[in-house]
């Protein structure tokens, strides 16, 4: 099979949640366990951290990334999903998976994937543990997929585990109180290894603490702490990830990272990772901004930073994801802007027709459009030099306009 062949058959093969949302979510590691043996164990083959949360977990996954590797050591990063290539989510020193590897890895186990029934997320974890294995890394950050207890990234025994924060999103898997997200997110805190909790949040602390205990585990919570460290991320948001990261490599053991380490790491995290989306200025004149986030917690920071910026006009491209819960998310938007409603080309896309209506009746006021392209050409168009678009409202709508 060709690269795009390869793609085409693990994209199609089984229900896949980034695309069609609940059906494609495994209530257990069975699968993952078995592919995982099938392969000879590539998890047990290389140290890890294991990054968890319900926001930033990716860009905290990145600072603690690149501050390893600014230390000399060889860092796989496993991250999902894709904003522009498949090759994205397995990395190695900001260096992405080959297409021959992944045309290789398939072909070498199609029959075991199609026998066994594994969904695109298992066989893309499966794919990246055999790759850190092959490529003998120091260690790999490894960013949950979804939830934690039942994430199949969860068979891993890491080092230290991190756990951002948590919000409302993925509800119709993960529960609908913040405590029983909580419990999923929990469960990815092992026996006798320190566990990172990005914020304390009241309604959550005690299912972390009792966990932890259960675990014999070591708690630290990185917003006890008062540092703040500067990063090449742009977004307010930032702030709370970046001590979460450093809170987190100060953990390790058997690792030697210094203060300058963490300095130069966070401050090159888009040059030595390559990450994209988060608060990107993707042009100035009018300054143009993209940004992933795409749940309350995440858009209502988000929503205070754009505010803060000086403009004359506000232009606003947005489409969201069927499963979210609209109300929730647009209240957070301002009224003082054009909208440019669209709709991802994925299948869970959220129809146009309904953002526009239930936008209309939260007062935003806009005009809608056949794709996210011609949102945003048509935005790029009204805007003038001193005023300010900006894209989002799901990870899909950024990944079609990068």
């Amino acid at each position: 099979m060709t690269y795009q062949q390869t793609l085409d058959w693990m994209f199609s093969q089984l229900p896949m949640y980034q695309r069609q949302g609940k059906t494609a979510f495994k209530k257990d590691l069975t699968n993952i366990t078995a592919f995982t043996k099938e392969l000879g164990s590539p998890e047990k083959g290389f140290k890890s951290i294991h990054v968890g949360g319900t926001n930033g977990k990716g860009s905290t996954s990145h600072m603690i990334a690149s501050i390893l590797q600014d230390a000399g050591y060889k860092v796989g990063l496993y991250t999902s999903p894709h904003l522009k290539n498949f090759t994205e989510r397995i990395r190695v020193n900001g260096e992405e998976v080959s297409r021959n590897f992944v045309i290789q890895f398939i072909e070498e186990n199609k029959l075991f994937l199609e026998k066994q029934g594994l969904s695109f997320f298992e066989m893309t974890v499966g794919m990246a543990f055999q790759y850190f294995a092959e490529q003998q890394v120091d260690i790999a950050v490894i960013e949950v997929g979804l939830g934690g207890r039942l994430d199949s990234t969860n068979i891993i025994v890491p080092e230290v585990s991190v756990i951002t924060n948590i919000g409302l999103d993925h509800t119709q898997f993960l529960g609908e109180t913040l405590p029983e997200i909580a419990f999923e997110k929990a469960g990815i805190i092992k026996k006798n290894i320190p566990v990172v909790i990005g914020e304390r949040q009241s309604e959550v602390e005690n299912v972390f603490l009792s966990k932890v205990e259960q675990e014999s585990s070591e708690v630290a919570f990185a917003s006890d702490s008062e540092e703040c460290y500067k990063t090449d991320l742009l977004g307010d948001y930032q702030k709370s990830n970046s001590r979460a990261a450093v809170t987190a490599v100060k953990q390790l053991k058997n690792f030697k990272i210094t203060e300058e380490n963490i300095a130069n790491g966070l401050n090159n995290v888009v040059k030595n990772t390559n990450l994209l989306g988060r608060w990107q200025v993707l042009q100035n004149a009018p300054k143009t901004i993209c940004d992933t986030a795409h749940n309350k917690e995440g858009l209502s920071i988000v929503m205070k930073q754009l505010q803060k910026e000086n403009f004359e006009n506000l232009h606003i491209v947005l489409g969201v994801v069927s499963d979210k819960k609209l109300d929730d998310i647009l209240q957070l938007f301002p009224k003082n802007a054009t909208y440019y409603f669209c709709q991802p080309n994925i299948p869970r896309a959220m129809n146009v027709d309904e953002l526009f209506e239930k936008a209309k009746r939260q007062n935003l006021k806009g005009v809608k459009y056949n794709s996210v392209n011609q949102a945003y050409s048509s935005a790029l168009e009204n805007a003038r030099e001193n005023d300010v678009v900006y894209v989002g409202g799901s990870t899909f709508v950024v990944a079609e306009i990068l």
